[in-house]
């Protein structure tokens, strides 16, 4: 069957989703992955096909609204932030899902932030249509909404309100764009699920996270599942730049400094600040340059491009990031320790999931950082064997685990269904 992979966003948005197309390739499907064109050789190179999506999540996140996202970090305000920003972007965005999906598909895979739109699509279009999300969304007391409650629980009545407050929020800034794909696809007002009712329904939805790192809640409707992770894909051919295999022969093992697709307001300070930290805590460094653009000179320290966290972080003696999923996924599958350096939304969620898990000695809050802070951190992380025995028990249990083959499991049945639905 033609299966459509749809997802917006930075870099880990995309990522996961790759390894997913590549498992449903071999399973014999056709896999086709639209998001935003800055990616397309990004999904080429796993020998998937391309549909493109609008926008420029890089310049976004770098624009006056996405600075002042990043200062305010998690709560109301980092929600108004991203609501600002999404306002301009959705009519763009909900007519390239919409593009996307008239190319041609039996069933239609959603992230999140493509879901309200696209799920009211495949309606309109009369496709099955499922979510495969890497954070969570369904409401549930059992924990804060991460994307923007942070990591504190308000109770088990205080989480359920807040992640439907932030469901009924995030649906305003979809609002307008869902009335016009309404409206082109001659829907009903009624084919409208907002998110709330959608996220509460009968919806399948699957989680790609592993539930050893958070177990499925109790008070969730059976057509949410945690799956378990989905693993990037490397590259066809992809092999280690030898300046990088010749840094890691030559010394101990160095701690990973990177930040992924934030974009820092003064990459350069940043880029001292690690690695004062490094020296100080006595370690080698690689750095990665990410969307900041980060870079380091010195014999004990390299900075590197885009490296596949599997091949690179096995090699680690400990990782600073800024916790977003799915870098914290691939630390937790290397079995190494973290120092996380969260900076907005769902980072300080999953980085006070790192400490509760045993693998890190704490956060460092990208907004205390300071190179004695990230330095005493670091060094914790290295020195006490007990954060890297506890990391590898953890990678043992997500080993055991397969979130790719799970979803394509679900995807299968869902297009059974579907076909049996429409004879």
């Amino acid at each position: 069957m033609r299966v459509l992979v749809v997802t917006a966003g930075s870099t880990g948005d995309v990522l996961p989703y790759t390894g997913l197309g590549v498992r449903l390739l071999e399973a014999g499907h056709e896999v086709a992955l639209a998001t935003h064109a800055g990616f397309e050789a990004t999904v080429r190179a796993r020998g998937l096909d391309f549909r493109p999506l609008p926008a420029d999540p890089r310049a976004e996140l770098a624009s006056a609204t996405g600075q002042r996202l990043a200062r305010a970090s998690t709560g109301p305000l980092a929600l108004a932030h991203l609501m600002r920003m999404g306002r301009a972007l959705m009519p763009e965005l909900g007519r390239g899902v919409l593009a996307a999906v008239e190319q041609g598909a039996d069933v239609v895979v959603l992230s999140t932030p493509v879901a309200r739109l696209g799920h009211l699509i495949a309606e309109g279009l009369r496709l099955p249509s499922m979510g495969v999300y890497l954070q969570p969304w369904t409401p549930t007391g059992e924990f804060p909404p991460p994307s923007f409650g942070g990591a504190r629980s308000l109770g088990g009545a205080g989480n359920r309100v807040a992640a439907r407050a932030v469901l009924a929020a995030t649906d305003r800034m979809y609002a307008s764009t869902a009335r016009e794909l309404r409206a082109r696809l001659g829907l009903p007002k009624r084919a409208d699920s907002s998110s709330p009712r959608r996220e509460s329904g009968g919806w399948p939805v699957r989680y790609a996270y592993s539930p050893t790192v958070l177990p499925r809640p109790a008070d969730w409707r059976p057509e949410a599942q945690v799956a378990g992770y989905l693993w990037p894909a490397r590259p066809h051919g992809w092999r280690p730049d030898p300046l990088l295999s010749d840094f890691l022969d030559a010394g101990p093992p160095p701690v990973f400094v990177g930040f992924g697709s934030v974009v820092a307001a003064d990459p350069e300070r940043l880029a001292r600040t690690a690695v004062r930290a490094l020296r100080a805590a006595g370690v080698r460094g690689v750095v990665q340059a990410g969307w900041s653009a980060l870079a380091v000179q010195g014999d004990d320290v390299l900075t590197v491009g885009e490296v596949p966290h599997d091949w690179l972080f096995p090699r680690m003696a400990a990782l600073v990031h800024a916790a977003g999923a799915g870098t914290t996924a691939a630390g937790l599958r290397a079995g190494v320790p973290a120092v996380p350096v969260p900076v907005q939304l769902d980072q300080p969620f999953w980085a006070a999931r790192l400490t509760a898990l045993g693998v890190s000695p704490g956060p460092v809050p990208f907004r205390q950082l300071t190179a004695e802070r990230l330095a005493s951190a670091v060094r914790r992380a290295v020195e006490d064997p007990v954060y890297r025995v506890r990391a590898r028990r953890v990678a043992e249990r997500i080993a055991a685990e397969d979130g790719a083959g799970h979803v394509v499991a679900a995807v299968r049945r869902l297009a059974r269904d579907g076909r049996d639905h429409a004879g």
